[in-house]
C-alpha cells in the first residue's frame, strides 16, 4: 500500500505547499512527522504500524496555505473536527486516506524486550505478516504485532479515513467500543480512584506534551497553564495544580476528542491522561449522540446552545 500512497502523494504534490505524513525517525522503530515538498522526498514516506503520530496536529499552523495530508482513521476524524469547528478550511487541505490495521505501542514493545527503549537504541526492525522482529544491541526478539498494538486500536470504530479526497487500499472493518477500560476503572471505589490519580499526577513534570500533541487543543497562546490574566494556575509542583490542569484540558475537549490517543502516548512518564477524555467522550455519545470528527455538518454539542436537548429530558426528572 505504501507504493500506492506514494503515487497519490506525487500526484497532488505540485498543487500543495507540502504533504504531511510519516518518515524516518531516530531509529527503525520510530517514525516521525514528515513534510514532503519535493518528489524525491516521497521515497522516504512510510505508513503502516509505525505511523503512530497524528499529523492533523500541524494543520492549524498552515491555515491560509493549501497542504496535503495522509491520514488513517483517527487522524482523519481530527481533520474533520478541525473543519467542523472552522479551525481550518476544507478547500485548503487535500486528504489522502487509507485503512489502518493498528499502530504499535512502543511501551509494550519495551516491556516485551525488558528494556527502557531510548531513541536510537533499536538497530533493526522487520515486519513480516503479524510478526515484528526487533534488534536491540545484540538481542533480537520476535513478537506478535497483535500483542504490542496500542490499546486504542482494539476498540477502533473508524479504521478507515472518514474524510478523504483520495482513498488508497481496501476498507477495513471497524470494531465495537464498549468502554470496557472505563468500566474496569469505575469499578473501583471513589477513594481508590482518587488515590490512583494522586499517584499518577505526582509523577507529572508539567511538560505539557499532552497538550502539544493534541490536534484539537488549539488555544495554546491562551492556555490556562500559561495565562496570567486571569491567573488560573500557579507554577507550584503540586498534585492539585497538575490535576486541575488535566481536568480543564479534558473539559475543553469534551465532545471534541477523536480518540487518537496522542495525549497519553506523548506523556514522557506514561500517565494515562486519555482516560479523562474517554470518560467525557462516552458522556457526549450518551447525552448528545455525538461522536467527534464523524460529521462535518454537525456543530459539536458544547459549541452551540439549544433550549432543550433532544436526548436530555430534564423536564421529566
Amino acid at each position: 500500500m505504501d507504493d500506492e500512497l506514494k503515487g497519490a502523494i506525487r500526484t497532488i504534490l505540485p498543487d500543495v505547499d507540502c504533504v504531511i505524513g510519516w518518515g524516518p525517525g531516530p531509529d527503525p522503530l520510530r517514525s516521525a512527522p514528515f513534510f514532503m515538498r519535493k518528489p524525491e522526498e516521497v521515497d522516504a514516506f512510510a505508513a503502516g504500524p509505525l505511523a503512530v503520530n497524528n499529523p492533523a496536529v500541524f494543520l492549524p499552523e498552515y491555515k491560509g496555505k493549501k497542504v496535503g495530508i495522509v491520514v488513517k482513521g483517527c487522524d482523519s476524524r481530527s481533520v474533520a473536527q478541525l473543519i467542523a469547528e472552522g479551525l481550518i478550511k476544507r478547500e485548503e487541505v487535500v486528504i489522502i486516506g487509507f485503512p489502518c490495521a493498528g499502530v504499535v505501542d512502543i511501551d509494550k514493545i519495551a516491556a516485551k524486550l525488558g528494556e527502557q527503549l531510548e531513541p536510537g537504541m533499536v538497530s533493526s526492525l522487520q515486519i513480516s505478516g503479524d510478526t515484528l522482529t526487533v534488534r536491540v544491541k545484540d538481542k533480537e526478539q520476535k513478537m506478535a504485532l497483535s500483542e504490542v498494538m496500542a490499546d486504542k486500536c482494539a476498540c477502533c470504530q473508524y479504521p478507515n479515513a472518514v474524510l478523504s479526497d483520495v482513498f488508497v487500499g481496501t476498507p477495513a472493518e471497524g470494531k465495537t467500543d464498549d468502554y470496557a477500560d472505563l468500566a474496569a476503572f469505575e469499578a473501583k471505589s471513589v477513594e481508590e480512584r482518587f488515590a490512583f490519580w494522586e499517584k499518577e499526577m505526582s509523577r507529572c513534570i508539567r511538560c505539557y506534551a499532552c497538550r502539544s500533541a493534541c490536534p484539537l487543543c488549539v488555544c495554546r497562546d491562551h492556555c490556562v497553564a500559561t495565562s496570567r490574566e486571569p491567573h488560573w494556575l500557579t507554577q507550584a509542583d503540586s498534585t492539585r495544580e497538575k490535576l486541575f490542569f488535566q481536568l480543564v484540558h479534558a473539559t475543553h475537549l469534551a465532545g471534541r476528542c477523536t480518540g487518537c490517543g496522542e495525549c497519553s502516548r506523548a506523556c514522557p512518564v506514561g500517565i494515562p491522561v486519555g482516560l479523562f477524555k474517554r470518560a467525557l467522550t462516552r458522556a457526549a455519545v450518551k447525552l448528545f449522540d455525538y461522536q467527534a470528527g464523524t460529521n462535518l455538518e454537525t456543530v459539536p454539542p458544547l459549541l452551540t446552545f439549544a433550549a432543550e436537548e433532544p436526548t436530555i429530558k430534564e423536564r421529566e426528572w
